[in-house]
């Protein structure tokens, strides 16, 4: 990586770095507060939709986020400006009248996600999704507002921001927590513990956007004026980027959508999806924001400036790297799940069932990580191209075939009354999306050597069986030392048992790689340790 990207990201890990060590401090907290019961439940049913435009829209390296950063980077200041004005008058709009919808249709949308649970679970659900239902229009503020300032090289606040929900939940938690002991009822602690998990994560996403506004105002970025024209030349191109983008991502969500509906008959399956995934989304979000943000602008110059063999250049960097670090951890979650989940959640209500059935899932997640990864980097190069129905299309195949994929591997039944031979339960469902991903970055990877030609796809692939090879080595030596060495039965042995293991696999990992001429692993390396010298 260049000198000003690695700099970039820096920044970005730094800020993103401290951002996940406050969601893993929340997560904590609520594992141990509400474990996998009824509250929680329901809320992993109605933070689905908030979640959804939360991450999508709001998120770094979402449609809005990317589709600002591509057009903006092209921009004056002033013609920036007017841009950002036009967009958050056109989508405001719009989300104004998707969060009414969410607040009117709160109780139908729940029974389409859950249909198997329970009445009281399914109540407090419905009030959750109504109380968080203008995170819909906060989150495309935020989005919006993230990728003006990345777009002015502001990087920082974007990538620390999130923090800041999470503190809040973590307020609005310790605060019931402190207090819990005087409700008797459980149904009616069930309740009030849902309505705190969805007012601390609405006030959280509303101070997370208003922290943006001093400096959006300080760059000229925001204005409070309503300006109806998406005639302008580079509207249309945010909206042209966006809506495809959108489309192509809200298409992932409804394959969340699907392995709700099918956890919704088993125990305790959408709450463990629930902590299982953070786990994994801690460091992927920590990876895909230190390696994907500082890409992206140079992918939308470049294709501009029609340098291709350097744009070509970038898209193996940023696959080796995104390849090598995904295949790296997901050998540590694989070997080391169960004392991992033990370590962070065995705690309060979070007892021995559910470390079982959170470190199935997280098993099968590190599984699918390197697919995820990558899928996300190419992406954001057709994004970069222009071409946002390529990933649309192949994501709408990917919902026929996860319904598919799910209705297998959890066993579902057969047209003649029998159950299918593979029953994997809650874990079948995140293998169905590990192989969709895998899919989908296959078909963009040939889409793209079609539209840019010369892709080197069999020197990848070469590299790529390179990178797995280590990722396997690397995975027996941490399933070594976790079962040849007597680790003791406490916080302690847990966590020593994990920071060794896990940091003698990311060694045999390096060193594989390294001597195996994979420059991508060496740069990695020293990204990570500068990062860590730095901090």
């Amino acid at each position: 990586m260049t000198r000003s990207l690695q700099n970039i990201a820096l920044v970005v890990t730094s800020g993103t770095l401290v951002s996940k060590i406050g969601g893993f401090a929340r997560q904590l907290v609520i594992a141990g507060t509400f474990g996998i019961g009824a509250a929680y439940d329901a809320y992993s049913y109605a933070y689905v939709l908030p979640g959804f435009f939360l991450i999508l829209l709001g998120g770094i390296n979402g449609p809005f986020h990317n589709a600002i950063v591509t057009v903006l980077s092209r921009k004056t200041k002033k013609e920036g400006s007017y841009i950002l004005s036009a967009i958050h008058t056109l989508i405001s709009t719009g989300l104004i009248l998707i969060t009414a919808i969410l607040v009117i249709a709160a109780d139908p949308l729940i029974k389409i996600l859950g249909p198997g649970l329970n009445t009281d679970i399914h109540k407090i659900a419905v009030f959750q999704l109504q109380i968080m239902a203008p995170i819909a229009l906060l989150a495309g503020l935020i989005g919006i507002g993230f990728g003006a300032l990345n777009a002015n090289n502001k990087f920082f606040l974007p990538s620390i921001s999130p923090l800041i929900s999470s503190l809040t939940l973590m307020t609005f938690t310790g605060i019931f927590w402190l207090n819990k002991g005087a409700i008797y009822e459980s149904q009616q602690l069930a309740l009030i513990g849902g309505l705190v998990l969805a007012l601390g994560t609405l006030i959280g996403a509303l101070i997370q956007w208003l922290v943006q506004l001093p400096t959006l105002f300080k760059q000229s970025l925001f204005r409070v004026k309503l300006i109806w024209d998406w005639r302008h030349p580079g509207v249309k191109e945010v909206l042209n980027i966006i809506g495809p983008a959108t489309l192509s991502s809200g298409m992932l969500t409804i394959n969340v959508f699907t392995d709700l509906f099918f956890a919704s008959g088993i125990v305790g399956a959408a709450a463990g999806l629930s902590y299982a995934n953070f786990l994994i989304q801690a460091p992927l979000g920590l990876v895909s924001n230190a390696l994907i943000i500082p890409l992206l602008p140079t992918f939308a110059k470049l294709t501009n400036s029609n340098e291709q063999d350097l744009l070509i250049a970038r898209i193996r960097q940023g696959l080796m790297l995104s390849a090598a670090s995904m295949i790296a951890l997901g050998a540590i979650f694989i070997t080391l799940g169960t004392p991992i989940v033990a370590l962070f959640y065995a705690r309060g209500a979070f007892e021995s069932n559910a470390i079982n059935l959170v470190a199935a899932l997280l098993i099968a997640y590190g599984i699918g990580m390197p697919a995820y990864l990558c899928r996300d980097l190419l992406v954001r190069v057709f994004y970069a191209l222009g071409d946002g129905q390529t990933p649309f299309y192949l994501s709408s195949i990917g919902i026929i075939l996860n319904i598919l994929f799910d209705w297998v591997l959890v066993g579902g039944p057969t047209p003649w009354g029998d159950q299918m031979p593979f029953n994997f339960g809650a874990p079948g469902l995140v293998l169905a999306t590990a192989a969709i991903n895998f899919l989908t970055c296959t078909a963009l990877l040939f889409k793209l050597n079609s539209c840019i030609g010369r892709l080197p796809l069999k020197e990848w692939s070469l590299d790529g069986i390179k990178l797995l090879i280590a990722g396997f080595t690397s995975g027996l030596v941490a399933w070594f030392m976790k079962t040849a060495v007597t680790w003791p039965e406490n916080g302690i042995g847990l966590l020593s048992q994990v920071i060794l293991s896990g940091a003698t696999s990311l060694l045999v990992f390096g060193l594989i790689g390294s001597s195996m001429k994979i420059k991508e692993v060496k740069e990695l390396f020293i990204l990570l340790t500068k990062g860590i010298i730095r901090l």
